[in-house]
């Protein structure tokens, strides 16, 4: 038998410095909506938006329901639904990895809408469309998120501001 040299076929060695998904870019636990409970409080009291390969659903978190750790107090927080209408479970677990990551490169957009939860319903498409129109409109649904709930929050404040010019 000859002495041969073992070959691998592993990944690519990764320093400790520089992790896989870059700080900031993550997509951790506590930013994702995981309760059947807070699913259902956002469909029933929530608003929608439509698009050609998703439906999202969103619901600004009351002061009461905020729990948990510091980023999940101040941040938005993203679920997905995908069912069995959608295909068997390797597409629809290929549909959850296509919105993950387009969530997770696009999730800075709901930085200043402030405590929100977010439930996107892909439709079957999502499967076929290129990543790049459905990182486009991930994108576009969750600006336009962060854009309303800023409308909304900005009346709010000047009712609660007292005029200075009144005497």
């Amino acid at each position: 038998m000859q002495d041969c040299e073992l070959l691998s076929a592993d990944a690519p060695e990764r320093s400790v410095k520089e992790p896989a998904a870059r700080a900031g870019t993550g997509f951790p636990r506590a930013a994702r909506l995981l309760k059947h409970a807070d699913f259902e409080r956002v469909y029933k009291q929530g608003q929608r938006l439509f698009s050609p390969h998703l439906t999202v659903f969103y619901l600004r978190r009351a002061e009461s329901v905020v729990t948990g750790t510091s980023a999940a107090k101040n941040g938005a927080r993203v679920g997905f639904t995908v069912g069995r209408v959608l295909g068997g479970a390797v597409e629809r677990n290929r549909i959850k990895r296509r919105m993950r990551e387009a969530v997770r490169m696009r999730r800075s957009a709901l930085s200043s809408a402030g405590s929100v939860d977010v439930v996107m319903n892909p439709k079957k498409s999502v499967l076929t469309a290129e990543f790049a129109v459905v990182l486009d409109e991930v994108g576009r649904a969750l600006d336009g998120i962060a854009k309303r709930l800023l409308q909304k929050k900005e009346p709010a404040q000047k009712q609660q501001e007292p005029s200075l010019n009144h005497k």
